[in-house]
Parts: structure tokens; sequence; C-alpha cells
């Protein structure tokens, strides 16, 4: 490690998680924008739903771009440059009028803001020894749910006071004021120079990176499961208020965002990523297993397995990415975890209608069960064998 203060790490630590919720924020938060287009603005939902997966899309068109970016010129000019472009885009969507233009300044917004994903992962890998990099790892994975939340409670109560374009400042501003505290605090981690032929494709080395790419992948889909659909079972087959269910929900985001924290830990202490990413995708077939089953017979252990599923079914994210990155290497993490974030967003994007058409027709118990066949599958896939001594 460079020449750099145990406080200076902690701070890049917590200016990247800042950005890359900030980041969260405007990726995530048009959907909350939903209820005011539809019911004053006019537009029909599927209207709506384009706008609010705008920036969605935009994130999966750019990922791999900015990875490659930040191999080639590094983490602090990438994140100031992406930062600063999604601030520009937010301002863009607030001063125009009409669908097609807010939805193409939303979609460049997404895409700006996909600069976040590799380089802040990046900053944490590069600046924590192998022994402190898990859980550095975990707390910065912390910030999608954070983001998540933040927009939740913020851009539709402001959309609903004060309308879409103040919404849309909640973002804009997260964004710009991120900029500015990565331009104060983030570095750029040492890497060693570069040397015609010294960094070789990782992917043409073995399956290493391809079986962690599939296990994620595969992981993805109880992940949504839950998170599109715990809230609406609880109201519509448990008799749940909405505030209600919304509050449960909620807390077990924040639980799943510190079970991120806890298995980052974990593989600090066993010396391993892949270990317990094998015991991650056990325990969430057993519960999303158990929950399949609870929710038919009717149980009312069926609530708290879904507080359960939903700190399990999230608890691999910030163990696949660190190993991606320590495994690709300085000069090829930044296209490797563009890569893994973008097989998951494809994914993520693909199973909200398909779980919901298997819940239409086979009901939520039936979709829950189906849900934990995926961490099985995903189990035997984990690459424990070939993982490398932590360095």
């Amino acid at each position: 490690m460079d020449d750099v203060s145990t406080l200076r790490r902690w701070a890049m630590l917590a200016a990247s998680t800042l950005a890359q919720a900030a980041a969260a924020v405007m990726m995530h938060g048009p959907a909350f924008l939903i209820p005011v287009l539809h019911d004053r603005e006019g537009l029909s939902l599927a209207e709506a739903g384009l706008v609010a997966a705008a920036p969605t899309v935009g994130v999966m068109l750019t990922l791999v771009a900015w990875g490659a970016l930040t191999d080639r010129v590094g983490e602090r000019r990438v994140l100031l440059t992406g930062l600063t472009a999604t601030a520009v885009a937010g301002v863009v969507s607030v001063l125009v009028d009409g669908l097609v233009p807010i939805a193409l300044a939303l979609l460049l917004a997404g895409g700006a803001a996909a600069s976040t994903n590799a380089a802040s992962g990046r900053v944490v890998v590069g600046w924590f020894p192998p022994q402190r990099r898990g859980l550095a790892m975990g707390i910065r994975q912390m910030a999608q749910p954070v983001g998540v939340g933040v927009a939740a409670v913020s851009i539709a109560v402001v959309a609903d006071r004060s309308g879409i374009q103040a919404a849309l400042l909640v973002p804009t501003i997260a964004c710009a004021l991120a900029a500015l505290v990565v331009a104060a605090v983030v570095l750029d981690p040492p890497r060693p120079a570069r040397v015609a032929g010294d960094a070789p494709n990782p992917y043409r080395e073995n399956g290493y990176l391809a079986r962690i790419h599939g296990v994620s992948v595969l992981l993805v889909v109880p992940q949504f499961v839950v998170w599109t659909f715990a809230l609406v079972w609880l109201v519509q087959d448990r008799d749940w208020s909405p505030a209600a269910a919304g509050g449960l929900v909620a807390g077990a985001q924040v639980a799943g965002a510190l079970g991120r924290i806890a298995a980052g830990h974990l593989s600090d202490v066993v010396a391993s990523r892949m270990r317990p990413l094998r015991w991650v995708a056990v325990a969430a077939a057993v519960t999303m297993g158990l929950l399949g089953a609870a929710a038919g017979q009717e149980l009312a252990i069926a609530v708290p397995l879904v507080v359960l599923a939903t700190v399990l079914t999230v608890a691999d994210n910030g163990l696949a990415f660190t190993a991606v990155a320590e495994r690709a290497g300085p000069f090829w993490s930044g296209r490797a975890l563009g890569l893994q974030n973008t097989a998951q967003f494809v994914t993520a994007s693909a199973v909200p209608p398909v779980a919901g058409l298997a819940v239409t027709h086979l009901g939520y118990a039936a979709a829950f069960g189906v849900a934990a066949l995926f961490p099985v599958l995903a189990a035997p896939l984990v690459p424990v064998g070939e993982e490398r001594e932590l360095s």
C-alpha cells in the first residue's frame, strides 16, 4: 500500500460509497415518480414506466465502456467526469418538458451514473489491504439499498408536493455534491507501471471469472423476486396495511445492507471470498424454499422468513464484486466489473415481469419456491477450488 494514512483510506471509502449511493438515487429514483406521472400528468402506466426505466437502460448500455475507461485513465477522473455529467443531465431533465425529452435526459443521466459502479469499487479494492477489503467492500455495497431508500423517502414526497421537476433535483443535487466530495478526498490507488504484455486477458486463463458472473446472475433471481413482490404479498396475501408492509420491507432492506457488511467481514476472517459465497447461496436456497412452503401453508413464520430472505439474497453482491476485482487485476478489473454489473442488470430487468407471470398463474408460494432453484444451481458453480490465496 502507498503511503496514505488509515484515516484517508476510510475517507475515500466514505466518498466512494457516497458516489455510488448518489448514482443509485439517479438510477432508481425515477421509479418513485410513477404515481405522479400517472395520476397527475396523465401518462399511462406504460409511459410512466418508460420514464422510470430510462436511467437503468442507460446504465446497461455504458457499464462496460466506463469500466474500460477506468482501466485506462484511473478511478478519480472517471468518478469526477461521470458524476459531473450525471448532474448536468439531471439539470437537463429538470428543464425540458414532455415524455420523450425527459426520458432521453434520464437515459443520459443513467449512462453517466454508471461510471461509479466500477470506479468506486476499484478505489476500495485498490486502497484497502486484503485482510480488510471484504469489510470495506461490504460497506461500499450498502450504497445501493441506501440510495434506493433515500429515493423512496424523498423523490416521491417532493414529486407529490412540488412536481416532477423539483423531484428530479434530488438526484441531481446528490450527484453534484458527491462529485465535490470525490474531488476533495479520492486519489487513484497505486498500480504497477504497465509494460507491454504484462496484463493478459484474465478470461483466457480459466473459467474463474465467468463462473462468478454466472453465480451472480443466478443469485439475482431470488433477490429481485423478494425485492419486487414482498410488499404486495404482505398486502394481498397477508392482509397487511401498505404502511405496515412498507415499514417491514424498509427495515429488511436496512438489515440486508448490514448483511453485506457482515458477509464481507466474514470473508476477511476466513481469508476467502468463494467459501462464504457458496454458504450464502446454500442459505438463500434453503430460506427461499422454506418461504415458499410456509407461504403456501399460510404459516406465520413466512413473514420473518421473507425478512431473512431479503438479507441473504443480497449478501453475495460484495463477495462476488470483490473477488472479480481481485482476480482481474488493476488493468482489467474495470471491464470485468462492468461485465459483472451488466449481466446482473439485464437479469434484474427480466425478473419482475417473468416472476409476475408466475405469481399470476401459480401464486406467491410457487414463485418463491421456484426462485429457490436458482441458488441451488449457483452453489456448485461457485469456483471455490480455483480461488487463490488473498494477496
